[in-house]
């Protein structure tokens, strides 16, 4: 309830419970997955001070928020965005584009990856010269890219919402997995959620 009128909701990452490898309680589940505000899952301790800033990037309307934030956050720690696209992670539109996603193979799929992942930072790099930027297109599963590339990482950014338009989906999937398993502070964007609250 108080996160309707949040600019950011923060919340620890322990649960009650000592089940091994789910990291985040059933607060921090419940927040993430219908939190008005974007909402950071923080840990304990371990993080590194150094690290870059890791941010999931898709098509979906979350992702330009998520984007956002990233650099808004290495340019205030000094940090690396590493912006991460992941072919298994295709935005809804590209299932009507010619030719259709799954029919690229090779470097015709890997050349539409990586010119997808430049359109979606398209301006941020100007906004922010300060912050270094290394783009990463991968296949495979998200979560696991992510939490790949998160392992030394001081944030780890990601969107709420998946493939689909519903409420949940990717939570139910990347993100859930990201805010139980990863070892960094876990920030979920919800799309134009900052501007609401201002």
């Amino acid at each position: 309830e108080l996160s309707k009128g949040a600019f950011l909701t923060v919340v620890g990452s322990s649960g009650l419970n000592g089940f091994t490898g789910l990291l985040a309680g059933s607060v921090a589940v419940a927040l993430t997955a219908h939190g008005h505000s974007p909402v950071v899952v923080v840990r304990g301790s371990g993080v590194p001070l150094t690290g870059p800033v890791v941010v999931g990037i898709s098509g979906a309307p979350d992702s330009e928020d998520a984007i956002a934030w990233a650099f808004e956050e290495a340019s205030m720690r000094g940090a690396e965005v590493i912006a991460v696209l992941v072919w298994s992670y295709v935005p809804a539109y590209f299932y009507d584009a010619e030719p259709p996603w799954n029919d690229l193979t090779g470097r015709a799929r890997g050349e539409q990856q990586e010119m997808l992942l430049a359109e979606r930072l398209a301006g941020w790099q100007e906004k922010f010269p300060e912050v270094a930027v290394r783009r990463i297109t991968a296949s495979g599963n998200p979560a696991q890219v992510l939490l790949s590339h998160a392992q030394h990482a001081q944030l780890l950014v990601t969107g709420s919402h998946g493939r689909g338009d519903a409420i949940g989906l990717f939570l139910g999937a990347t993100s859930h997995r990201l805010i139980h398993h990863a070892n960094c502070p876990v920030l979920v964007a919800r799309p134009h959620a900052r501007e609401s609250a201002r």
